[in-house]
């Protein structure tokens, strides 16, 4: 093979690529001078380079195992001398016989991911498991089992009304897990599905899934690398894995170098030996990486944790209070005292509570499908409202990811301008089977025919890896004289130029390539010469530099309007790019983000001794962005920001953006995105740009503003219904009947249930779940209502107000000195159930409000709802006369009445609501401003900002889980064999498209950040792009 002239292991076609050295203020040290003149060094990038080592350990200790080859304590399959490789793995260049390979597939497991099934009857009984569902659950007992006593039956009614409920929430949940879908056909379809592989001394095809450690495989130009793998051959290799590591380009590799199992050969063809299959390789890893937090509570459980707490901590303790009250001082008998506990638990639970949340949000879904954003994850809706932090990958997600040519920054040196030099850029480009770099100058012409108009192509060199730059010789048919156009590497382009070339032009190319540099952009030298005769062949006179093109990666047309409307809805955005630092300042330059960008190092490092910052916390909170990042530098960053109380969303487009799109909050696929992308994301857009995401915050706000007013209202609902029927238990022993508690269950949720349509309006900044304001409101109004019912039924006993006045009358209107002598009159019951019914029901109105609640006009389909279910109660009222609960129609007076009454205590409501927020509000948003000042000032002196929750605490918000993650551990321990297994949920956040890195060897080698993971055998590699 050719010696390379580049011995920076360049991974660009026709320039050099690391602006590094020149953003960083460094230069290289001048050789020593050749003659009277030094040569030029026109280096755009600076590599650190690692020579090829041998193992450390004796090798014949290493057993052909997994668990030796590796660990990388004992040895690194990636950077050892392929020699070692060969020796570890046991082979040779002529591959293996059939009977070793399948005896180590039984060793290794085949070259695929395992898949997890999940028991469908489980997954469904799972949704029945959390606190919410256990007291409903435990009503259901009591409905069943034990109230069937002293001679009375088995509370039928309730039970099959609360065991409906139960089934109805857990089928809308089930339904919507089991239809989320994965991306598990996706992953299998964009592996490699063949490979060509060296068995006994021959080539031979078969499935991807049967290589194991130690094959030879090959590949060339369009295949898929089967398998991680080190070159034992290479031909003009160029390897496409900008999806890995997000750069635009190619990259170049040779022998020694490793292949990523899922990029893409765009040029040459290779032979390399398998160091890795499955679960062992970076996907594998990358897939450990992405499901270690599977156990984790989702931001929506734990909310609901909370609400549910309130509400059992509020049953709880009334519940108390009546087995202590009734039984102890009034001596209640057993079924009697047990249908007033029913009351409370049946009507203090909001079991619709995640069922009213779930359609909410699936209507939500509808309307951000409308703007061409996909929804995956229901609940991210929920946690998109309250981002305050929108981690962004660069090249594919802020940038178009096609190489263009900077028109503003293009040099000339010649009497040729801009335009021109463009075109004769052109002509030496191909205008078929375009690399990237011809393609950015092809297109910079506009049309591509203009490539070759006017001329008669006679000669046409391709870029080839030793000369670094094309050149075509062609007759321009204007004048029929023979020219000759070069365009490549600027030190390349620089030598062969001959005339005119001074001393002057030199120093300002140097300067230019360095300024070029220092702004991440890339210099593409073009050269020009005339040729003399008809002869192509002849040498012309002389090459003469005609200018330099800059090439970058430009934003998308709408990236820079997308973040400004980002920040000014209270989100900063932060760039996590894999790409160069020098590229990433210029980029967030042109995008307004900012230019204090950091090298990935320093998430291993710390701030220097030097820096303003004192923690890496600081520093994070403070960076506009960070360049040169790995997969796992993208997570990392991510978990940081969660760590310090911050609601984070990712968008990305690559494989090697899955784990952090997996980790963040709310994790958004842009257009064009990988499977692997798409699959770990919450959020797919479909259309390209980032300008959707503007619309899916707004619209997550609207659902948002939905689900707070909802909570509120099931909260005062718990307190309203609790605190009601105990006060009149314990004070006229009032006995209303569990199944109209319900009957008013099922008409309100039947009512909420249109929320989901309500119109409301976003906030201007990031929503969060101020529990401590919610639980405020809910108890202020459930007071106040339970007082409008206890006045109802205090006047309709202890006087006969409504008789005088109205005429009306109940069952049993004796008297005892003008108290009713029977306060469980069926029609009692009656009118406390359509009072309590009417009133509830009308309480959405002003939680929904932030101002009168005839300020803001809801949507028809809550009106509507409301009318129907008022018409309903008001309709069982006068015609339900049923035998088998202690009820009885009421006349139309006395309905008449209690409207009245409702409607006389509604409107103070909207006053309630604003003095609680001129008084307690008020002073829980100041409690809430001193604790963030405190924590501010905390972290400046280095303290964590958010402490980590206890175990109590955890426990608490991991019984809400909709899975029974204890079933999962119990499981787990029957797991026999070593094999890797995937969740198909967890398969579905990646593709066949390997992520770079594993988290577990960023721990056990945290140098390896800035160290390549292919090496050469005899001469050092430097660092390949991030």
């Amino acid at each position: 093979m050719s010696a390379n002239p580049n011995p920076t292991g360049n991974p660009s076609a026709h320039f050099e690529a690391n602006p590094a050295s020149a953003a960083n203020g460094t230069s290289q040290p001048p050789p020593a001078e050749n003659q009277e003149k030094r040569k030029r060094e026109y280096k755009d990038f600076e590599h650190t380079s690692e020579k090829a080592s041998h193992a450390k350990v004796d090798m014949s200790a290493i057993q052909l195992t997994a668990e030796d080859l590796y660990d990388k304590e004992k040895v690194d399959l990636e950077t050892i001398e392929v020699d070692d490789v060969l020796q570890l793995l046991q082979c040779n260049e002529h591959g293996l016989s059939h009977e070793e390979a399948e005896r180590r597939l039984q060793i290794f497991g085949p070259n695929k991911l395992e898949e997890k099934s999940q028991n469908a009857f489980l997954q469904f009984l799972s949704f029945m498991w959390n606190p919410l569902s256990w007291v409903m659950e435990a009503a259901a007992v009591v409905a069943i089992i034990l109230s069937n006593g002293q001679g009375s039956p088995p509370d039928w009614e309730d039970f099959v009304g609360i065991v409906a409920l139960l089934f109805a929430n857990s089928a809308i949940g089930f339904y919507e897990e089991r239809n989320a879908g994965n991306a598990v056909k996706a992953l299998m379809d964009a592996l490699a599905p063949k490979a060509k592989v060296r068995r006994d001394g021959g080539w031979v095809e078969m499935e991807s899934a049967y290589l194991v450690p130690g094959d030879i495989v090959a590949f060339k130009i369009g295949d898929i690398v089967p398998a991680d793998c080190r070159l034992l051959e290479a031909i003009n290799v160029s390897i496409d894995q900008a999806a890995l590591t997000g750069e635009s380009l190619p990259q170049s590799k040779k022998v020694g170098d490793e292949c990523f199992s899922g990029s893409t050969c765009k040029q040459g063809e290779a032979e390399g030996v398998v160091i890795s299959t499955g679960p062992n390789t970076f996907f594998g890893r990358a897939a450990s990486l992405v499901g270690q937090d599977d156990d984790s509570t989702g931001h929506l459980q734990r909310i609901l944790a909370y609400i549910g707490s309130f509400c059992l901590v509020t049953i709880g303790i009334f519940v108390i209070a009546e087995i202590f009250v009734l039984y102890a001082g009034f001596r209640y008998q057993y079924r009697r005292g047990l249908n007033n506990i029913l009351v409370l638990l049946i009507g203090g639970i909001p079991i619709a509570m995640p069922t009213v949340l779930s359609v909410t949000l699936a209507v939500g879904a509808t309307q951000l499908a409308k703007h061409k954003a996909i929804v995956t994850r229901i609940t991210a809706i929920e946690e998109l409202a309250g981002v305050t932090i929108l981690c962004s990958d660069k090249t594919g997600t802020l940038t178009t990811n096609k190489l263009t040519i900077d028109r503003s920054t293009i040099k000339t040196f010649s009497r040729f301008s801009a335009d021109e030099v463009i075109l004769f850029a052109a002509y030496a480009s191909r205008t078929e089977n375009q690399d990237a770099i011809d393609s950015a100058v092809v297109s910079a012409l506009g049309d591509v025919k203009l490539a070759r108009e006017g001329i008669k192509l006679l000669d046409f060199k391709p870029f080839n890896p030793v000369d670094k730059r094309t050149e075509i010789t062609y007759r321009e048919e204007s004048s029929g004289k023979l020219k000759r156009v070069s365009k490549g590497m600027t030190g390349i382009i620089m030598d062969l130029c001959t005339r005119d070339k001074t001393e002057e032009q030199e120093d300002k190319v140097e300067k230019d390539v360095e300024e070029y540099a220092s702004r991440g952009l890339r210099a593409l030298a073009v050269a020009y010469e005339e040729v003399s005769g008809d002869d192509p062949e002849a040498p012309g006179n002389g090459f003469e530099l005609i200018g330099l093109l800059s090439i970058f990666d430009p934003p998308r047309d709408d990236t820079k309007q997308t973040i400004d409307e980002a920040m000014s809805l209270g989100v900063k955005v932060k760039m996590v790019t894999g790409d160069q630092l020098a590229i990433a300042k210029e980029t967030g330059r042109r995008l307004g983000l900012g230019d204090h960008m950091y090298p990935a190092k320093v998430l291993k490092d710390g701030p220097g001794p030097d820096s303003k910052f004192a923690t890496l916390d600081a520093m994070i909170m403070d960076a506009d962005g960070f360049a040169g990042v790995f997969p796992e530098h993208k997570y990392e960053i991510v978990k940081r920001l969660q760590a310090l109380g911050h609601l984070t969303a990712m968008t990305g487009d690559g494989a090697n953006d899955a784990p952090a799109l997996s980790r963040a909050n709310v994790g958004i696929a842009v257009e064009g995105a990988t499977d692997a992308a798409r699959g770990a994301a919450d959020i797919v857009l479909t259309e390209p740009g980032l300008s959707t995401i503007v619309h899916a915050i707004r619209q997550s706000r609207i659902i948002f503003q939905r689900m707070r007013n909802y909570s509120i209202y099931a909260c005062a609902v718990t307190i309203r219904i609790v605190v009601c029927f105990a006060v009149l238990a314990f004070t006229y022993k009032f006995d209303f009947p569990p199944f109209m508690i319900l009957v008013v269950a099922l008409l309100n949720d039947g009512t909420i249930m249109t929320l989901s349509l309500d119109r409301v309006l976003p906030s201007h900044s990031p929503d969060s779940w101020n529990l401590a304001e919610i639980f405020a409101y809910a108890i202020a109004y459930g007071l106040y209502l339970t007082a409008s019912t206890v006045a109802l039924i205090v006047v309709i006993v202890e006087t006969n107000f409504f008789e005088r006045k109205f005429g009306v009358t109940l069952n049993d209107p004796s008297r005892n000195n003008g108290t009713l002598i029977d306060k469980n009159d069926p029609q009692l019951h009656m009118i406390a159930y359509l009072q309590v019914a009417i009133i509830s029901q009308a309480l959405i109105f002003v939680t929904r409000a932030h101002s009168f609640f005839f300020m803001e006009r809801p949507s028809f389909a809550l009106l509507g709802a409301f009318a129907v279910a008022q018409l309903v109660s008001s309709i069982i009222a006068a015609y339900g006369d049923w035998g088998f609960t202690n009820i009885h129609s009421i006349s139309g007076g006395w309905i008449g009445i209690i409207w009245v009454w409702n409607i006389i205590w509604f409107i103070p409501l909207d006053w309630i609501k604003f003095a609680m927020r001129a008084t307690v509000i008020k002073t829980l948003h100041e409690r809430a401003q001193r604790r963030m000042a405190q924590e501010i000032a905390a972290s400046a002196g280095g303290a964590p900002l958010a402490p980590s929750p206890s175990r109590v605490q955890s426990i608490h918000e991991s019984l809400y889980s909709n899975r029974t993650s204890f079933l999962r551990r119990t499981m787990r321990r029957f797991n026999i064999g070593n094999k890797v297994s995937v969740k198909p949920e967890e398969l579905s956040r990646f593709s066949s498209i390997q992520a770079q890195r594993a988290g577990t060897t960023l721990a056990r080698h945290p140098s390896r950040a800035s160290v390549h993971r292919g090496v050469p055998i005899s001469r050092p590699l430097s660092k390949p792009p991030a």
